[in-house]
């Protein structure tokens, strides 16, 4: 029989955590409408309430600025069409989601460990009176690397901007206080942080501007039309709960750094002068395309992705790794592990012990093949 597959994809999607299966099975057995007045209807609403007060409590925000909604995706889009400005500026390496969300927003270029330009932004928010947004992400994606979130916060509103962060993969992993950091709307993903897939909140900092998007009834103050997902929602709200402690991974993300670079030193950490996510490593395996490297160990029973996974499946094009200005030979070979939380130190030696045999493959591989004349 073969091994337990080892999951180092969090940054993906996270297994749900046995609490919040808990909580989406006891409201589903429940069932009843949070917009219904009698008591199993009251029962659903206090559920969603329940939910809503966790999800706050998470980030440092008010219950009643909380908007649920079907993910991280959403809740972008949410805001950045509703927020009442025409002038948008995002980071070069928001999620397309972001990135996508509006036509014609204005790129605020990174450094070279994926850090945005806090400078060039002030420059860009000077260059127009025309009100505007700003989005910069709490950490990214693909390099786990954090943003100054402070100091862009402090540079928005100092010329008259909103700001907006996605922080659907800082959540649980980092503390986000959403208040203390000066944040007017934020983005959360309930199956990033071992919450169920298909749900998630935008954090709307009370007296901000929030236009909705659809017509329907007056679920979430008239923010999000629907019936509320109670059983998503009352799952998320137990995620939310379990992951306040946050991750405490950074050692093995290290010794597993470490240990790479050791099999091969030409190996190259994307982001490793930045502060990042402790849970996060993009790493090059060099000569190997990435494409490769998630095929092998997959083979050998270990699941984790490339440096950019589109929608269809298939390893896709950096836009990150691009406006880090890293070469596409490089950025062809990046593989992207990220720990969660029921991650185990064995976990961390397989996927060694595999990419150690994968690179000495390839490379007696190479050695056999006879030069060109």
């Amino acid at each position: 029989m073969s091994p337990a597959s080892v999951y180092l994809d969090h940054n993906a999607t996270s297994p749900i955590r046995p609490v919040a299966l808990d909580a989406m099975g006891e409201a589903l057995r429940a069932g009843g409408n949070p917009s219904s007045v009698h008591r199993v209807g009251r029962a659903a609403r206090a559920r969603v309430e329940a939910a809503r007060r966790k999800v706050a409590e998470l980030v440092g925000a008010l219950p009643a600025e909380v908007v649920f909604t079907s993910g991280g995706t959403e809740a972008n889009n949410l805001l950045l069409r509703g927020c009442g400005r025409t002038r948008i500026l995002v980071s070069a390496v928001e999620h397309d989601s972001v990135r996508r969300a509006v036509a014609g927003a204005e790129v605020v270029p990174v450094d070279r460990d994926g850090v945005v330009d806090v400078g060039a932004l002030e420059q860009m928010l000077a260059a127009s009176q025309e009100p505007a947004l700003v989005s910069v992400m709490f950490a990214n994606n693909e390099t786990g690397v954090l943003q100054p979130v402070r100091d862009v916060a402090r540079i928005a509103r100092g010329a008259g901007a909103l700001f907006h962060c996605d922080a659907v993969q800082g959540a649980g992993k980092v503390e986000i206080d959403v208040h203390g950091m000066g944040i007017d709307y934020l983005s959360l993903s309930a199956h990033k942080l071992g919450g169920p897939a298909g749900v998630g909140a935008l954090i709307a900092r009370a007296g901000v501007p929030l236009a909705t998007d659809r017509k329907g009834g007056g679920q979430e103050s008239y923010r999000r039309a629907g019936t509320e997902n109670v059983a998503g929602i009352a799952g998320f709200g137990a995620a939310a709960e379990a992951a306040a402690d946050g991750l405490d991974v950074v050692m093995w993300r290290d010794h597993l750094e470490r240990e790479l670079q050791r099999i091969a030193p030409a190996a190259r950490v994307f982001g490793a002068g930045a502060s990042r996510l402790g849970n996060t490593s993009c790493i090059s395996m060099p000569g190997v395309k990435a494409e490769t490297q998630v095929m092998a160990l997959d083979l050998a029973g270990i699941c984790v992705s490339s440096g950019a996974a589109c929608s269809s499946g298939k390893v896709g094009h950096s836009a990150v790794l691009e406006a880090m200005g890293v070469e596409p030979s490089s950025a062809a070979e990046a593989l992207r592990i990220s720990l969660g939380w029921n991650t185990v130190s064995g976990d961390i030696e397989r996927l060694i012990g595999a990419w150690r045999d994968l690179y000495i493959r390839v490379s007696r591989s190479d050695m056999s093949c006879p030069q060109a004349a």
